[in-house]
């Protein structure tokens, strides 16, 4: 996609302000750093942001750490106890930590002025800076009350860095250096995202053997605890108590994340014999599949006990679908009652959203169009670009204290 494919969906000014931040950035060369090529958001942003800021005349590479299922195994227990988990990681693992940022580190070019490292797996690289350069770490999860033996081990590394982005102000810690608010963002021209004939969202689902005769309840997100899709299955049967309806839990892996299997196996033995719950584990290229289900679904749900920022959230809204969601995270700067969706603390609290919605036809599309409006003006691609645009000025040209790059138009 260029950028001129954007002008129906966000105007021609909206592309024209891109064009003229960009143009004292040009030949700027801007390194990202994260430790997976496909699955997970993080990989999803950067699969468009990238392209688009070449684009615009700036220098834009992406790079993928590797690492062996030691170290993976490790970076999830950190991403656990970030988010809040009382777990102690093995000295000898944070080593080994450690030693395969080293091995990455001497395989990777580092040929750039703006380097930027996405979450914990390869904040240690901060080790390869250069003179001259700027060291930029993005936070991309909810670290608002991390387990402080975790947290203090990764300071040591993060604090070296020139400034960090967190996703939400309550995310921020107490660093050394500036700190800045950039949301996350979709992409409403790929794929997943992209408006469907109907008749094509309604193909694709029944090919998965999904009937469409009964309100359709979905979930998207990978078989991560901390979205909690066993709570979502509990939910549902309470609701479906009242009103007919089918679930379907949908999504995959990453190559970073070593307890999604795991996951799936409590998932599929938690839906096991109830005809109503469809589980599917999809591809990282099934994007069209997804955007499917969501265009299908009666409701959106993502009933996360922990999230960073929630895209599937985004996503559900722009596809003008009423989400009820986990009251955590970045879930509840895009979710507000009756007007976006339905933020919910409990199984319970769900259960009832689903039924209050499915009860109220009128209301659903209310939400549903208020939702995708709401996504237009604060969460999608060319946001995103913009505010990297301004964070690159302001490391570039000077900036205060801090200087906070609001999300919302």
């Amino acid at each position: 996609m260029k950028l001129e494919d954007y002008i129906p969906v966000v105007g021609a000014e909206y592309i024209n302000q891109l064009e003229r931040l960009a143009r004292p950035l040009k030949g700027l060369r801007v390194l990202n750093v994260n430790s997976t090529k496909k699955g997970g958001g993080v990989a999803e942003l950067l699969n468009r942001t990238v392209p688009l800021m070449n684009e615009l005349g700036i220098e834009a590479r992406w790079e993928v750490i590797e690492g062996d299922a030691q170290f993976f195994k490790t970076t999830k227990s950190m991403h656990n106890s970030l988010q809040g988990d009382k777990i102690t990681i093995p000295r000898e693992d944070l080593d080994h930590y450690i030693e395969v940022n080293v091995e990455n580190g001497r395989k990777l070019s580092f040929d750039a002025d703006i380097v930027v490292i996405h979450d914990p797996q390869p904040a240690p690289l901060i080790r390869y800076r250069k003179e001259g350069q700027h060291w930029v770490w993005r936070c991309h999860i909810d670290i608002a009350r991390p387990w402080r033996d975790t947290w203090n081990f990764l300071r040591q590394f993060v604090s070296q860095y020139d400034c960090s982005i967190f996703s939400m102000a309550k995310f921020s810690q107490n660093l050394p250096h500036p700190q800045y608010l950039i949301t996350p963002a979709i992409d409403p021209l790929s794929e997943k995202n992209v408006d469907l004939p109907n008749s094509e969202a309604r193909k694709i689902v029944e090919s998965l053997g999904v009937k469409l005769d009964k309100p359709l309840i979905v979930q998207i997100s990978r078989f991560d605890r901390f979205k909690d899709p066993v709570g979502v299955i509990k939910a549902f049967r309470m609701a479906r108590k009242f009103n007919e309806c089918r679930l379907v839990l949908a999504g995959g892996g990453a190559t970073d994340d070593p307890e999604g299997e795991e996951v799936y196996r409590q998932v599929i033995q938690e839906a096991e014999g109830d005809p109503d719950i469809h589980v599917l584990m999809l591809p990282p290229e099934a994007h069209r599949v997804i955007n499917a289900l969501q265009r299908c679904a009666t409701i959106v749900m993502q009933k996360s006990t922990k999230e960073g920022f929630g895209l599937t959230v985004t996503e559900g809204m722009w596809k003008g679908k009423p989400v009820i969601g986990g009251a955590v995270g970045g879930i509840t700067v895009q979710i507000y009652d009756y007007r976006t969706g339905f933020l919910v603390h409990s199984i319970e609290g769900a259960a009832y959203r689903i039924r209050y919605l499915l009860n109220r036809p009128e209301m659903m599309r209310k939400i549903g169009k208020s939702a995708k409006e709401f996504v237009r003006s604060n969460y999608l691609i060319t946001r995103n670009v913009r505010d990297y645009l301004l964070l690159f000025h302001s490391i570039l040209y000077g900036h205060g204290e801090t200087i906070v790059l609001e999300g919302a138009e």
